[in-house]
């Protein structure tokens, strides 16, 4: 597909944004609330898929591992089945459009607002320095979404609070300055908006888990998968029910094995009449579901220039929106013309 025959699409098609930060490795709530919805939504949709690798930096991180992290990311997303031919995948930051776009969004957010993001106060809280990118990273996936003239953005209900940022942001600027952004709007997926860490499931299961004990990720071998499961945290009820508020273990257990099988976390739970039936059950469930991915994954990963190629054109289809993206942007907002 050429970037003039992307464009066209990108002017009559829904279009969806996704992006996937390459902090930690891919995990099963990343397959589920974005991977996913984006490969379905290319299908229906315009839909563009980023490696969002400057967020990354937002934290303390080992820099020898952030590339090599965001080609595994690529790898993975290809391998759960991305058709590249319908949805450009790209590294963010081989687009200069998202910085770009970034201090002009900066200059139209309030500090309260950046401030007051529910991520930001949890992950500030946890270190004893804290990056002035933490703070101003919400602007920057502002930048993401708003560049392609984003519709919809699936994401997980965590992330609700930046995509809502990013539509006050798009309509403060139009407001002020002229109609220049598409203001989108959040979508959640309608089963396991947020799967929960096996061990503790009050917490998102997460990339950067410490220890990993709860997290399932997509690479785990089967017999890695099975412990965690047979892990997992449930109650002293023995009684299988879809419940969030009384059973948040069990009901993560079906929200998970639901998501996979495309089924009703309360039409499943029928399915198992103990918390062991539940865990054999799921855990057969997910292996099953990553078998074809890891296949996949190792076939790519032998390969890792052609993925490179891949970010590469993906890079290069996007780039001419983003750039006519933020050229209106800098006209809008009063920059002189180069």
């Amino acid at each position: 597909m050429t970037p003039d025959t992307l464009a066209t699409q990108l002017l009559t098609c829904t279009r969806r944004y996704t992006g996937l930060t390459p902090s930690g490795n891919p995990q099963l709530g990343n397959l589920i609330g974005a991977i996913r919805p984006a490969i379905a939504d290319a299908d229906s949709t315009e839909t563009v898929v980023a490696i969002v690798d400057l967020h990354a930096l937002t934290v303390e991180h080992d820099a020898r591992q952030l590339a090599e992290r965001t080609l595994r990311f690529a790898t993975v997303i290809l391998a759960a089945g991305l058709d590249t031919r319908q949805a450009p995948l790209y590294a963010q930051s081989h687009v200069s459009a998202h910085t770009g776009l970034h201090y002009l969004l900066e200059a139209a957010t309030h500090y309260g607002e950046a401030h007051r993001m529910i991520q930001f106060k949890e992950k500030s809280a946890k270190q004893e320095t804290v990056r002035l990118a933490l703070l101003t990273y919400p602007v920057l996936m502002a930048s993401d979404i708003l560049l392609y003239d984003t519709d919809e953005v699936p994401v997980g209900e965590d992330q609700r609070q930046h995509v809502e940022l990013a539509r006050d942001i798009a309509i403060r600027f139009n407001r002020t300055y002229g109609d220049v952004f598409t203001v989108p709007k959040v979508v959640l997926p309608e089963v396991a908006a947020r799967i929960m860490d096996l061990t503790d499931p009050t917490r998102k299961m997460g990339k950067t888990n410490a220890g990993g004990a709860g997290v399932i990720f997509l690479l785990d071998r089967p017999d890695e998968i099975r412990k965690k499961i047979s892990r997992a945290v449930t109650d002293s009820r023995n009684s299988v029910a879809y419940d969030p508020d009384n059973q948040p273990g069990v009901s993560n257990l079906l929200s998970i094995a639901a998501a996979l099988t495309g089924t009703d976390p309360e039409l499943i739970a029928g399915d198992f009449a103990g918390y062991g039936a539940l865990k054999s059950g799921v855990t057969d469930i997910v292996v099953e579901a990553l078998r074809p991915l890891q296949v996949r994954y190792a076939e790519l990963s032998a390969d890792p220039t052609t993925v490179r190629g891949i970010l590469a054109d993906g890079a290069h289809r996007v780039a001419e929106r983003a750039d006519r993206t933020l050229n209106r942007a800098r006209t809008a907002i009063g920059l002189l013309p180069a």
